[in-house]
């Protein structure tokens, strides 16, 4: 994402040099070059800020799908533990279970 949004920013950048250093070299009055780099900044800058609204909203999207993926895997993962701590479980009950039928086999024979 950060390439992405540096990417769009050189070129918006370059962009911007590019058309400014046409209009200073343009063999015109000095008026008519202050008036053009002004329509060209006015333009540029509204350029800039609807590819920052555009970044912003991708930028938002993908966190929202980030977010909801990571919610699945936490679900996943709560999941899976609650079935080990089943089986745990029962296991233990099993053993608990041999345990008292050992103790009150060796309670008999003392």
């Amino acid at each position: 994402m950060s390439n992405n949004g540096n990417t769009v920013l050189g070129i918006l950048a370059g962009t911007a040099v590019g058309a400014v250093l046409g209009i200073l070299f343009a063999p015109d009055k000095g008026s008519v070059t202050r008036q053009r780099i002004a329509e060209e900044a006015a333009t540029k800058r509204d350029l800039m800020a609807e590819k920052a609204t555009e970044l912003r909203d991708s930028l938002g999207n993908t966190i929202a799908s980030q977010k909801e993926n990571l919610d699945q895997q936490v679900d996943y993962i709560v999941s899976n533990a609650s079935y080990k701590a089943e089986d745990v479980i029962t296991t233990l009950e099993s053993k608990l279970k041999d345990l008292k039928e050992k103790n009150k086999t060796l309670q008999k024979k003392a």
